[in-house]
């Protein structure tokens, strides 16, 4: 697993192997995140990750939030309640050197409570597949005041998921058995 783009391109990240069931780690492949930010660069979303505040729920490893932050994120913001993933994703912080644009909760991403701060433009959203748990992190990210207005989602799942209320569909994409849904928060 590596960074695909912008200035960490090519950077490895720490091994995961095929991922650990137990705590849910299912890193995303490289290509995947590839697709996605061709996608998210290329699809006519405008420059939705250049100066944004990325929020990465089930973070995992990180991955997806730290390519975020190679290509210009202005800083990320990590959820997991996992002990094996918050390990990997602060090593992966260390790799990185970007530790004072990062923070990492041990929050459960389907109870994120009210916000109490600057609203995400970015959100990442990679649950255990099959759960409906995103569609719970969905709910608690409305309710609690996550979101700026016109946020992009960016949710990975293991079919293609209908758009929440609140929420339209920009784009769907299935990539083997990861299908990726670009939802807009509606105005």
């Amino acid at each position: 697993m590596r960074i695909i783009g912008g200035q960490f391109r090519g950077l490895h990240l720490a091994p995961v192997g095929d991922g650990d069931p137990k705590a849910h780690l299912r890193p995303t492949s490289d290509r995947v995140r590839e697709s996605i930010f061709n996608l998210l660069i290329n699809g006519g979303h405008g420059d939705p990750i250049t100066g944004a505040r990325v929020l990465d729920l089930f973070a995992g490893t990180g991955a997806l939030g730290l390519e975020a932050l190679s290509r210009g994120a202005a800083q990320a913001t990590f959820v997991d309640d996992g002990t094996a993933a918050r390990a990997l994703l602060r090593r992966n912080i260390e790799l990185t050197r970007t530790g004072g644009v990062t923070d990492v909760w041990r929050r459960d991403a389907t109870k994120m409570g009210a916000n109490k701060g600057d609203r995400f433009g970015l959100v990442f959203l990679d649950p255990p597949y099959g759960k409906s748990l995103g569609e719970a992190a969905l709910a608690s990210l409305l309710s609690g005041g996550w979101l700026a207005p016109d946020a992009l989602v960016v949710w990975e799942e293991g079919a293609s998921p209908l758009p929440p209320a609140g929420f339209d569909t920009v784009d769907q994409r299935r990539y083997g058995d990861t299908h990726v849904t670009l939802l807009r928060l509606r105005p």
